[in-house]
C-alpha cells in the first residue's frame, strides 16, 4: 500500500483573503499557562520549576475559516434551504462518502473559466473511465502550483452547472478540485454576469447543491503525483465541527501497488 498526500497546508505565511492568525505557545509558556489554569479553575498551586527545564507542553491557537486549506463543503454551505429537505452540516454527512474509489480528470489545458460537460465527457473518454455511483471525482486544474499567492484565487478552472450535473447524474456524491473553488473564479463569474445578464453563471456548481445533495473538496494538492487516473481510493474525512458548513480534511490517495 502507498499513500499520496492530496492536501494543501494551512499556513499563516500564505496570502489569503481571510488571513490565518497563528499564535504559538512555547513549552515554557505552556508550563506557566498550565499552572495559571490549575490555580484559576481547580484551586491547585503548582510550581513550574518542578518540571524538567521548566517546560510543559506547547500549544497553538489559530483563527481561520473552515474554507482555509483543504476542506470538504457540506450541503449547508450552499444555502439555508434545499429542494430535498434541510441541508446537512458537515458532522452529519455519511463517512462512506469520504472513503471511496477515485478518478482524477486532467483539466490543466482549459485555462481560467468554467468548463462545460463536453470537457468532462472528452476527458472521461480519453482515460477510458465512467464514474460509478459513489466514486470521488478529482479535478486537476493546475491551480495547486499557485497556492499561497493572490493568483490562486483568480486563475483557475471551475465547472459550470451542466458539467456539475453530469457528474452528479452518474451518482457521484463528492467532487474535488485543486482550485480555490469548484466554480470559476469570482472575477470571471462577475464579469460574465455583467456582460450577459445571465444569472445562471452565478456560482452554478455551488447553487446546484440546493437541488442535489453532494459535497465538494476544495483546495486539494499533488493531484499530478497520482500515477494513473483511476485505480486508487480517496480518503478525505472532514473534521467533525458541529453545525458547520465545512470541515478541514487531510485528503489522501491510497494505492495498492
Amino acid at each position: 500500500m502507498r499513500l499520496i498526500d492530496l492536501s494543501s497546508p494551512i499556513d499563516a505565511r500564505f496570502w489569503e483573503p481571510d488571513p490565518v492568525l497563528h499564535t504559538a505557545m512555547s513549552p515554557a509558556e505552556g508550563a506557566r499557562h498550565m499552572s495559571e489554569e490549575l490555580r484559576a479553575h481547580m484551586g491547585i498551586e503548582f510550581d513550574v520549576d518542578a518540571l524538567p527545564g521548566g517546560e510543559f507542553l506547547n500549544n497553538d491557537t489559530l483563527s481561520l475559516t473552515v474554507h482555509t486549506g483543504t476542506h470538504v463543503d457540506a450541503p449547508a454551505h450552499y444555502g439555508s434551504t434545499a429542494s430535498y429537505g434541510t441541508p446537512r452540516t458537515i458532522e452529519a454527512m455519511p463517512l462512506e462518502w469520504f472513503f471511496a474509489p477515485g478518478v482524477v480528470l486532467d483539466l490543466t489545458s482549459f485555462g481560467t473559466g468554467a468548463a462545460g460537460p463536453t470537457v468532462i465527457e472528452k476527458e472521461l473518454a480519453r482515460i477510458g473511465y465512467t464514474p460509478s455511483p459513489g466514486d470521488i471525482v478529482l479535478l486537476n486544474t493546475g491551480a495547486a502550483a499557485r497556492v499561497g499567492t493572490p493568483a490562486y484565487f483568480t486563475d483557475f478552472t471551475g465547472l459550470d452547472g451542466p458539467a456539475t450535473r453530469l457528474l452528479l447524474d452518474m451518482g457521484v456524491k463528492v467532487i474535488g478540485t485543486d482550485a480555490f473553488s469548484l466554480d470559476a473564479p469570482f472575477p470571471h463569474i462577475i464579469r460574465t454576469y455583467h456582460e450577459t445578464g445571465d444569472t445562471s453563471v452565478l456560482w452554478p456548481a455551488h447553487f446546484l447543491g440546493r437541488q442535489r445533495e453532494y459535497c465538494q473538496i476544495e483546495r486539494l494538492a499533488n493531484l499530478d503525483a497520482l500515477p494513473e487516473p483511476f485505480g486508487f481510493q480517496v480518503v478525505c474525512f472532514p473534521v467533525k465541527i458541529a453545525g458547520a458548513g465545512a470541515g478541514w480534511a487531510r485528503a489522501v490517495a491510497v494505492l495498492n501497488d
